[in-house]
Parts: C-alpha cells; sequence; structure tokens
C-alpha cells in the first residue's frame, strides 16, 4: 500500500469541509479525507489520527482552531457520552440545510439525477428546504431504554455511541417528558423490588428492557416491560407500584425475549392490567396501537409528512390507490379521506390484523387490507380489475425490493408518492423509476428526528405523458 499522507497518532490541522450521514465531520488534509466526531462544516480544527483506510480514516477531535457560526453548546447533559442524537452541537437552522444537502448529495451522487438550482442546473428535480419543527425538543412518543446494574443498582439509559455500554440517564430532551417520568419511577419500583438487569455477556438476569409509549393526543400510557423470563417475581407489586406512581397508565404489558439478540421484542407478549392497546390521532385519524405495533414516534412531524403525501397524490375523491409497505394503515387511512379506494399490502400479518381494526375504528369502508409481498399482491388486485392511479411507497431503511419497482413499471400508475426514512436507497430506487418512464417532480425533506442525522422525504414521480 502507498504510503498516505497522514499517520496514525499524529496532529494535524483539519479542513472540514461536509458531514457525514453519521453526523461527522469530514474534514481533509493534504487531500485525504478524514472523518472527526464533533467538527462541523466550516470549521477548520486540530485533529488527531485514530483509525486508516486506504481511501480515508478517522480522527479524535482535539481543538476547534476556527468555530463555526452554527456551533451552538448542547442542552443536554450527557450529550457527548450517549449516542442518542447527534447534531446537538449543531444550531436548528442549520441541521435543517444539512439534511436537505444530504438528500441532495445522495440523488447527485448515487441516483445520477440532476437537482435544480445544483452546479449551475436550470432544470432536474426540485428539493425543496427541509420542513422543520417549530419547537423542535419533547417530539418522541415511544422510549425504548436498556436496563443494566451498576454497583449492584439499577440503572436504564441509551447506548453509548458505537458501544453497547449503557449511560444512564434522568431525561432524554428528545423524549416526551411522560417516557422520563415512567422511566425513572419505573426504575424506583425495580430497584425497591430487587429485580435484577439482564447482563447481556452472560446471559443472566432478568429485565432487559421498558419501552413506553405514549398517546401525544390522548396522553393514554402503555408500559412494557421485556424480561429474560416467562416469569417477573413479585409481578402484582409491580403492578401496584407502576398504576400508583404513572398518572394516565392504561396499559401494563410483559414482553418475554430469552433469546440471545439484540432485538428488543421476542414473540411472545401478554397483558398484566388494563387496555390491549392505546389510541393516538395523526390529523383526524384514530389509531389503536398495540405493544408490538410499529407507530410514527414523531406524530406532529408524521402529520406533515402525510400531509404532503396527500398533496402529491393529488386526489380529487374518485381515485384508486394502492399503499405498498402499508403497515398498520397510517398513509392508507390518512389517504381513504380523499380515495375513491385504497388498497394495503404489508407482508407482517399482525400489522394487517391491527390495520383492518383501525379502518373499523375510523368507520372507513372504502379500504381494503391484505397481508403478502407487494410485488405478489399488486398483480393478483390487477387481475381482479384493480388499476392504482396512485401508488404509495413507504419501505423500510433498505429500499423498495426491486421485484416491486418492476410491478409499478409494469402497472404505469399515473402518479407514484415515494415516502423515504433512507436517502442512499431513495436514490438509487429512484433511478430505477427514472430509467422505467417516470419523472421525478419534487422532493420533500421532511425533519422527523430533529438533533439527529436522519431525514424523512416524500418525493412525487408523475409517468411521462400522464399529465
Amino acid at each position: 500500500m502507498a504510503e498516505l499522507p497522514v499517520q496514525i497518532g499524529q496532529q494535524y490541522e483539519a479542513e472540514i469541509i461536509g458531514i457525514s450521514h453519521d453526523g461527522e465531520g469530514v474534514g481533509r488534509v493534504n487531500g485525504f479525507t478524514l472523518f472527526v466526531g464533533g467538527a462541523l462544516p466550516g470549521e477548520h480544527a486540530l485533529v488527531r489520527v485514530e483509525h486508516l483506510k486506504k481511501q480515508y480514516g478517522y480522527a479524535k477531535l482535539e481543538r476547534v482552531l476556527e468555530e463555526s457560526p452554527d456551533r451552538v453548546v448542547p442542552d443536554c447533559g450527557i450529550y457527548e457520552q450517549c449516542g442518542g442524537c447527534q447534531l446537538q452541537h449543531l444550531g436548528y437552522e442549520a441541521q435543517l440545510r444539512v439534511k436537505r444537502q444530504q438528500v441532495v448529495d445522495n440523488l447527485q451522487r448515487i441516483g445520477k439525477l440532476q437537482v435544480l438550482g445544483e452546479a449551475g442546473a436550470t432544470e432536474g428535480i426540485i428539493v425543496h428546504p427541509t420542513l422543520g419543527m417549530a419547537n423542535p425538543w419533547r417530539y418522541r412518543n415511544k422510549a425504548q431504554v436498556p436496563f443494566g446494574e451498576e454497583q449492584g443498582g439499577l440503572i436504564g439509559g441509551f447506548y453509548a455511541q458505537g458501544s453497547h455500554r449503557i449511560i444512564d440517564m434522568d431525561e432524554c430532551l428528545i423524549q416526551h417528558e411522560s417516557n422520563d417520568e415512567v422511566v425513572a419511577r419505573v426504575k424506583e419500583i425495580g430497584a425497591r423490588l430487587g429485580i435484577r438487569a439482564y447482563k447481556e455477556e452472560l446471559h443472566t438476569g432478568l429485565l432487559r428492557h421498558v419501552v413506553v409509549k405514549v398517546g401525544y393526543r390522548t396522553g393514554e400510557i402503555m408500559v412494557v416491560l421485556v424480561t429474560n423470563s416467562r416469569v417477573i417475581p413479585r409481578v402484582e407489586e409491580w403492578v401496584a407500584g407502576i398504576r400508583e406512581a404513572v398518572p394516565g397508565v392504561k396499559s401494563i404489558c410483559h414482553n418475554v425475549n430469552m433469546k440471545q439478540t439484540n432485538v428488543i421484542f421476542g414473540d411472545e407478549t401478554r397483558l398484566l392490567w388494563g387496555s390491549e392497546v392505546i389510541y393516538d390521532y395523526i390529523g383526524d385519524v384514530k389509531f389503536a396501537i398495540s405493544a408490538r405495533s410499529f407507530f410514527q414516534v414523531n406524530p406532529v412531524q408524521t402529520e406533515v409528512l402525510y400531509g404532503k403525501a396527500l398533496e402529491y397524490a393529488a386526489l380529487t375523491g374518485g381515485e384508486t390507490v394502492v399503499d405498498a409497505y402499508c403497515g398498520i394503515g397510517t398513509i392508507s387511512l390518512f389517504l381513504a379521506q380523499r380515495a375513491g379506494q385504497v388498497y394495503g399490502v404489508e407482508i407482517v400479518e399482525e400489522a394487517i390484523s391491527d390495520a383492518r381494526k383501525n379502518a373499523e375504528l375510523n368507520g372507513m369502508s372504502n379500504v381494503h387490507f391484505e397481508a403478502g409481498p407487494a410485488e405478489v399482491v399488486l398483480p393478483e388486485w390487477t387481475r381482479q380489475g384493480v388499476r392504482p392511479d396512485v401508488i404509495v411507497v413507504d419501505p423500510p431503511r433498505k429500499g423498495c425490493d426491486p421485484a416491486l419497482l418492476a410491478t409499478i413499471l409494469e402497472l404505469r400508475p399515473r402518479r407514484v408518492v415515494y415516502v423515504s426514512c433512507s436517502a442512499s436507497t431513495l436514490a438509487r430506487d429512484l433511478r430505477v423509476l427514472a430509467d422505467g418512464g417516470y419523472t421525478v417532480a419534487e422532493v420533500q425533506p421532511v425533519d422527523m428526528f430533529p438533533h439527529t442525522t436522519h431525514v424523512e422525504c416524500c418525493v412525487l414521480l408523475k409517468w411521462a405523458g400522464a399529465e
């Protein structure tokens, strides 16, 4: 290997030119790229090289020599230890600009797509400014807190960045206040009852995680105790303690996870007290939320995101809409308020069961849900005479299945609305759809997770010649 322009252990002055998808500063030293945690674009910094690859390396920030005007003091006292947020040291308006640029960079680099206004382009995709929050704090309605032990006592918090070492915490500024309160009370009750925390390396101990869900609009609270055993010692006292300590609690559940795994939930969930579900709203649509059902964690911005999806779908009341990756029906039911018929498909059968219940809960009869792979179910619907005017996709982080993209290109709906949680897989999939005849019209980034590096997007694609 040719000698690199930097060496491990040596200090260098770096110019920080960007920010990575992990929130690290992207630095340049003698033309060589170094990723520097804590550094911000526009800064000059003294860094010490820690690891090297052929094309890039990682360095520790020793000192900021020239500070960015966007640098702020993080509000969180454990920000530098905890791995939950990555951008609290960057002012919020600058975070929104960075997230838009992240989307633009992926569209250009991975999708090879032209963006209007970038590099002097006079035509191409419109990428709007990121839609942020008026108050970008206390937005998460769900906490999933791992538990451990320290000096014989229970601790609960979040993992230090890049590790499974738990940072004990009393409050998290991006969590709903009720989440903090419940975790603190559960920690106290568990300590009083002598409950031992799960030890990952030994696969011993009881309490693995405490999951708290809060109905943002309803105020209803669900507590889920995730344990390494089917039996919880002194369970009646535990339930009584939570009911007494947590006003508004509507549901206390027990999830059993006895596997040696990083996955939070096991397959077995039972109700200890109260209701099987709690309720919340997105816009005017009511949803039942169970212990293991997925529900967007920032309901304020979810309404913004889904509102944009509704706008891009351009529904007038008679259209047929297909919602691939429909989950528990959140987007499907939101669109059903304006569509003629909505067909939702999802591979997880429990989610489809929840989606049907949510449709019934809202008295919506113009929605139909089916379990299975979208690329299998959609052609079957077509054979039954379903002709979608609009297809909405909201895939997981890995993006759309290639077979689904091929199916979309066969069906050729006049509009495709792509809701994405990963700018890189979004760019890859948009390239496929663009090569197949779709025009990528506009992209709206939405900040669903302030102070983290994540960015969601809503994208409008039109079939060439359809409009």
